[in-house]
């Protein structure tokens, strides 16, 4: 089960990430947003910032539909982000492994292409003794 306190711990993992001063968690490189907290609008209501469910950045239509067709009780998508390449994603249903994996592609996705190549280098080399 993860959180917002995940979300934060794993983005600012990642190099060159800046975190946007909000009402929960906004998350950027290059100055592309990866990953942010899920600001729901309900009719009628004010806008409520939701630190439970992030929003996403997944890359495509194809990658959004896989996700919520595979697992709907993780992904969802609300009206407001039809057409666009972001799922959200309900933290209490995922685990801070599977998150790690997700927030990386994000940022990757997002990233400047020398930053990504840059950090996939570096993942792929031997640690050293």
């Amino acid at each position: 089960m993860a959180d917002a306190a995940d979300v934060c711990r794993l983005a600012l993992a990642l190099p060159q990430v800046q975190e946007i001063d909000s009402e929960g968690f906004d998350f950027r490189v290059g100055g592309r947003g990866f990953v942010w907290s899920y600001p729901e609008r309900l009719p009628g209501q004010p806008r409520r910032v939701r630190t439970d469910v992030a929003v996403l950045y997944v890359g495509d239509e194809a990658e959004k539909q896989a996700l919520l067709l595979g697992e709907p009780a993780v992904f969802f998508t609300v009206t407001g982000y039809d057409g666009l390449p972001l799922v959200m994603l309900r933290l209490a249903e995922i685990g801070p492994g599977r998150l790690a994996e997700l927030i990386t592609d994000a940022w990757r996705m997002r990233a400047p292409e020398a930053l990504s190549a840059e950090f996939e280098e570096a993942r792929s080399r031997p640690a050293e003794a």
